[in-house]
């Protein structure tokens, strides 16, 4: 049987909790520092509290502490890396090569740029136990990572936010405010405005969002992805809120379960646990960019988003008649006050407004937007009776339970999920059936992550047993497997098969990210000749700040590999911002990748 885990996002710990109860099979959160979301960091008493309820359900929680990590914070990671450990974290996420001596296993975070065989080969003879694989990655090529290392686990992002440079290898955040994607404080330069121009200045592209991609949505490919190998399928959204988590979890893990219920041979679920919803998950309610299966079936049009980097939501219909305070929309969705709706205007602008009151499909805004129009696309990026429906409980999650009753020398014993106690009393024969009160007792669950599937009894059991003791033994097994839950359900680590293996060659050497002395050591002991300071510390001045597999003459239409037409432009292409700064494209088109530079 092969284990099959979602892995969900956790804000914090409450949204941790939520993913649990809505079908997570693990859960990733940041640490009060050094996580690639500076912004969300927790306590570790918060991490504490996540895992005791987490492995009541065999769920785990792992933490990104997947920064690049400075001379003076060496100790301070690792002192918290102990800490994790010692509250029963399963894994830690990495990219710095100073954490590998720690013996909580690690898992190697999309930030250390895997995505080749032999990436992940190398990673994992250094102990990796699992690899985040880049989210650029097609089928075949997982299948082929999986068939070249069979051995380790391999995770992919499934859902949520794209980032349009191979994660680890962006500098222009850095570069541009000093804001380090590598150190958690990405300031989005890829959802900004551009201009495109080419070699001799002349503009092609004026103020659009040409690096902004829409969300990944692989709802519909799981099966693909679990074929080539996939083992673990990760949701994007550590800065995504409790309604977000509900929705999307609830959807891919009932998505997962439809899948197992056709294989129940070869998978099952990596935790225990089924759950009940009080809604049905509909992913284009949640904070969405437009939804694509980005390079899963190879290079594909229409995956970035150039008129807006903001939420569009669920298409609503078009704009039919428009009045002084009103307007009509035509098509079948159902409005309510306080919805909020959008759509681009005839400037390719992104306009919202919020729904004052809604008649049918007569629509009240609290303002009329004045750019609006007759026939233009409407979208909902905020549906009022959906949001309702989450900020209630909406799902409960139990683990159910077939217990044994049986006679002991002394008494009873009830046993279940490799759980057994037992109670001493007097044995009396029993004047009528005990069966109906025997399982109304022993399925008084409430309160607890389980939930009675039946009773077994001996054939011969004719026995009395008061109620208050069948309370007690129900009692006594609750809280015999609570305490025999492992606080911490770690594996060891991955053992290391190649110790002093060189790694992958990168150029220009800044892109190994070596930011302390420890990780200088470990490259210089792996065969690395040239070491370079990592980009934050000391940064080139005309240097590689992006490698991405997007690319603008291919999503503008003027690929000749791809049977786009010839450009009439003359090379190089520039991308500048608003403020004048400028940044120089090349198209390597024998690795299909577009890189941007400083200028």
């Amino acid at each position: 049987m092969t284990n099959l885990e979602l892995l969900a996002p956790a804000k914090n710990l409450e949204c941790g909790l939520a993913a649990i109860d809505h079908g997570a099979d693990a859960v990733y959160i940041g640490a009060p520092r050094f996580g690639a979301r500076a912004a969300v960091g927790n306590s570790v008493d918060d991490i504490r509290q996540l895992c005791q309820y987490a492995h009541q359900f065999d769920v785990r929680v792992y933490v990104t502490v997947n920064t690049i990590i400075y001379d003076d914070e060496l100790e301070p990671v690792k002192q918290l890396i102990r800490e994790l450990e010692e509250v029963g974290v399963d894994a830690v996420l990495t990219q710095d090569m100073s954490l590998l001596n720690s013996h909580i296993p690690l898992h190697a975070s999309t930030q250390t740029d895997n995505r080749t065989p032999e990436k992940v080969r190398w990673l994992r003879s250094l102990g990796f136990r699992r690899v985040v694989l880049a989210r650029e990655l097609s089928v075949a090529e997982i299948a082929e990572i999986h068939r070249e290392v069979p051995d380790v686990e391999l995770e992919v992002f499934v859902h949520g936010a794209l980032c349009v440079s191979y994660s680890g290898l962006c500098y222009a955040s850095q570069h541009c405010f000093s804001r380090s994607a590598n150190r958690g404080a990405c300031a989005q330069f890829c959802r900004m405005k551009f201009d495109l121009l080419d070699a001799e200045g002349r503009e092609i592209e004026h103020q659009r969002h040409l690096l902004s991609l829409k969300d990944m949505n692989q709802l519909n490919h799981l099966e693909e992805l679990i074929s080539a190998g996939a083992t673990s399928f990760k949701i994007e959204g550590r800065l995504k809120d409790v309604s977000y988590v509900k929705n999307v979890v609830a959807a891919y893990s009932q998505q997962l379960d439809a899948f197992i219920a056709k294989h129940p041979h070869d998978y099952q679920r990596a935790s225990k646990g089924h759950c009940t919803y009080t809604f049905t998950p509909n992913l284009r309610k949640t904070f969405n960019r437009g939804f694509t299966t980005y390079f899963l079936q190879g290079r594909q049009p229409d995956i970035f988003s150039p008129d807006t980097p903001k939420a569009m939501g669920e298409f609503v219909g078009t704009v039919k008649e428009i009045r002084r305070d009103s307007f009509n929309v035509a098509g079948t969705a159902a409005f309510a006050n306080g919805d909020g709706l959008c759509y681009i205007d005839a400037d390719r602008e992104l306009q919202g407004f919020r729904v004052n009151r809604a008649q049918g499909n007569r629509l009240f805004p609290q303002q009329m937007p004045r750019t609006l129009r007759p026939g233009m696309a409407l979208y909902r990026n905020n549906d009022q009776e959906f949001e309702r429906l989450l900020s209630r409980p909406s799902s409960s999650r139990k683990i159910p339970v077939k217990f044994s009753l049986s006679v002991t020398p002394d008494g009873f014993a009830l046993s279940g999920e490799g759980c057994q106690v037992s109670i001493a009393c007097e044995h009396q024969m029993a004047e009528k059936p005990q069966r109906e009160n025997i399982e109304r007792q022993l399925s008084r669950l409430g309160g607890t992550p389980y939930e009675c599937s039946g009773v077994e009894l001996p054939a011969d059991f004719n026995y009395f047993i008061p109620s208050s003791l069948l309370a007690d033994l129900r009692r006594q097994w609750v809280e015999a497997i609570s305490s025999s839950l492992s606080s911490n359900s770690r594996l060891s680590r991955s053992s290391s098969d190649s110790c002093f293996s060189s790694p992958p060659a990168y150029s220009p050497g800044y892109l190994y990210n070596i930011a302390n002395r420890e990780a200088q050591a470990f490259y210089a002991a792996h065969g690395l000749k040239h070491i370079e300071p990592a980009f934050e510390l000391q940064p080139p001045r005309h240097g590689l700040l992006m490698q991405c597999r997007h690319c603008l003459r291919y999503a503008l239409g003027y690929c000749v590999k791809h049977g786009g037409r010839a450009p009439q432009w003359k090379e190089p292409l520039f991308l500048r911002l608003g403020d004048g700064r400028r940044f120089r494209l090349e198209f390597d088109c024998r690795h299909c990748q577009m890189n941007v530079y400083a200028e």
